[in-house]
């Protein structure tokens, strides 16, 4: 169970309060024809009071680690790991952390043209490529894509500039259409403060935790809320109930073991709390579609040269 929480190579450095608004370290990982795409670190935390910014492109972002709110004209949303947050250009917004300390994201940046002509060619059946919701939860139509971006994230660093702009542009295309199909199911949800600290706090445990017996009655007790009311608001404010939140993250940190570790299957899932391999296996082949021995796959670089020279 420890072995999740330490800092692996696709996690996030600790995070570390700081008192100044917009404290992000961004870091290009590729770009192409009409897209971008960053790991993006930000250490705010209660006391740095939010800045208006505005989305200079179409912006999908996974958020790795951490949690924040999210909020725009066209509503307000807790962020958390797993889940996909979305900007249209021109959009403006704002980004707090009221809750807790710092969050990383792999932020995705598309040109509108791009965004149509994707939709087109994959048939997207949607009104219009501008999200009309802000957030898409941890759902199981993205658990396998996620777990590779986040793997891809550790592997950047060991690979060529060519094989590099290769793996992110797949990423951005995947990305971007299962965005668009799956904002269409996912109406915005609402939050009261008090309701949003208590999950935010339940949100960071399990991150943090993952691999622990996380049951209904236990979570309800750590958020001082009683069992019906948890569920309700947890569901509510993350897409997801807390056993699925628990299942989801425990994957999502064993996939991405899986494809940067030399471990065995069953180390891993004994670490990720799951009492025997059978049901590990059961578990991660409804989640991402495959087992999790045809899940590891070698890296897909082996050298090491940066790319930080994109044109923008």
């Amino acid at each position: 169970m420890g072995k999740i929480a330490v800092e692996l190579e696709s996690g996030p450095a600790p995070f570390v309060a700081s008192d100044t608004p917009n404290q992000l370290v961004r870091q290009q990982l590729a770009c192409g024809d009409g897209w971008s795409v960053s790991d993006v670190t930000c250490h705010a935390g209660p006391n740095v009071r939010p800045v208006e910014e505005q989305h200079s492109r179409v912006c999908v972002a996974i958020v790795r680690a951490g949690s924040f709110q999210y909020e725009s004209s066209a509503g307000r949303e807790l962020m958390t790991p797993g889940s996909l947050m979305l900007g249209n250009a021109g959009q403006c917004f704002e980004c707090s952390h009221e809750h807790g300390v710092g969050d990383r994201c792999i932020s995705f940046a598309y040109a509108p043209q791009l965004i149509d002509d994707l939709a087109a060619d994959a048939g997207v059946r949607i009104r219009s490529t501008r999200f009309s919701s802000l957030r898409v939860p941890p759902l199981r139509r993205l658990a396998n894509l996620v777990a590779r971006a986040c793997a891809g994230v550790a592997r950047s660093s060991t690979s060529t500039a060519t094989e590099r702009t290769k793996f992110w542009e797949e990423i951005a295309q995947e990305l971007v259409v299962e965005a668009l199909e799956s904002a269409s199911e996912a109406p915005g949800r609402g939050s009261s403060p008090a309701a949003e600290a208590r999950v935010t706090r339940i949100v960071r445990m399990i991150e943090t935790r993952p691999g622990e017996e996380h049951d209904l009655g236990t979570l309800a007790r750590e958020a001082r809320l009683s069992r019906y009311h948890f569920l309700r608001v947890f569901q509510q404010l993350t897409g997801l109930t807390p056993h699925q939140y628990v299942l989801r993250s425990r994957l999502r940190h064993a996939a991405i073991r899986l494809q940067l570790e030399r471990k065995r299957i069953l180390d891993i899932a004994l670490d990720s709390g799951f009492g025997d391999v059978s049901n590990f296996n059961h578990a991660f082949r409804a989640e991402l579609g495959v087992s999790p021995r045809g899940y590891i796959r070698p890296a897909y670089a082996d050298n090491s040269l940066r790319s930080d020279q994109c044109p923008p």
